[in-house]
């Protein structure tokens, strides 16, 4: 559909700049509007069966740190984008798991998944996937574990604690049509608030992805310049994907010269501080805790960056 309004309806010239990141824009709307649709909906009828009083019982362990190594482990095999991954954290919250538990989780589900995991075995070998995982894992725990210590809860909107109140013992008496319906409505009340922000991140990102070609992050980003890590991670920050899906990128970069630390924390940030996310984060939290979140991944994603292209 993408290339047919493209090519067909819009008539841009194939493999120019403009087509490239018009395509961009129209494949990623619909793809990220598809993938949070039918995961809302399917969460919400999942939450309906599911009590929150279970979901607290397996991710609110009484040694909290167990708590957050489940939350990170639960990410792995949930291999949804940073955007898709969001109704899970809000599902979370809503049945009382605490927030620096669902903030490891919300970290470790688009930073790592098996798909990339079997990608960069193929294209790197097991020691590169291994440093993929285990890096990842003690991203997302370390941040959970220290948003939990900062006790930030009031920097949570109020509507996503009152649905918490609102919503939990009447869904045991529900028919099936009843969690049909209110599956529905929960997602369009959720697309509702967020759709504009989640345009906007995409456009922002397919400007990015059309007008700044490889090369440029490859030239400045060798190994012997002090500043490639944080760069890769600025620049990776706008450009939306999932893990599976920029591989092929890092690939490509890390083929023209560019150090392998480098690139992991090119495809991290990609993944874990879309710009699509903060913008519907920005709908269920404050702007203060979306910074506190960014600055603690992003500078664990700098150290590992540079960790790496140490031992590496």
């Amino acid at each position: 559909m993408a290339d047919w309004l493209t090519y067909k309806v819009l008539n841009f010239i194939p493999e120019t700049l403009p087509a490239n990141t018009v395509n961009f824009f129209i494949y990623d709307t619909i793809k990220i509007f598809i993938l949070l649709s039918v995961i809302i909906f399917v969460v919400s009828i999942i939450r309906s069966y599911l009590p929150p009083e279970r979901i607290r019982a397996i991710l609110s362990h009484k040694n909290k740190y167990i708590g957050n190594v489940l939350a990170s482990l639960l990410g792995i095999i949930t291999p949804f984008c940073s955007c898709s991954a969001i109704p899970l954290f809000l599902g979370f919250i809503q049945a009382g798991v605490p927030l620096g538990t669902t903030f490891s989780f919300l970290v470790a589900s688009p930073m790592i998944n098996e798909v990339a995991l079997v990608l960069l075995l193929g294209m790197f070998g097991f020691k590169i996937a291994f440093i993929y995982i285990i890096s990842g894992l003690f991203i997302s725990f370390f941040a959970g574990i220290i948003i939990g210590k900062m006790k930030v809860e009031n920097l949570v909107e109020s509507f996503v604690y009152e649905n918490k109140i609102n919503g939990g013992d009447g869904f045991s008496r529900m028919s099936n049509r009843e969690r049909i319906v209110y599956a529905k409505n929960y997602t369009l009340d959720i697309l509702d608030r967020v759709w504009l922000f989640v345009v906007i991140g995409i456009g922002v990102g397919a400007w990015i992805h059309g007008y700044i070609p490889t090369d440029f992050l490859a030239q400045y980003a060798s190994a012997d310049k002090w500043y490639a890590v944080p760069l890769a991670v600025i620049i990776g920050i706008p450009l939306y994907s999932n893990a599976a899906g920029i591989i092929p990128l890092v690939s490509a970069l890390t083929e023209k010269g560019v150090a392998i630390g480098t690139t992991l924390s090119f495809m991290m940030a990609v993944t874990a501080l879309s710009l699509p996310e903060f913008m519907i984060l920005k709908k269920v939290m404050k702007t203060k805790l979306i910074l506190i979140f960014a600055s603690i991944v992003g500078v664990g994603i700098i150290f590992t960056g540079y960790l790496f292209n140490w031992i590496l």
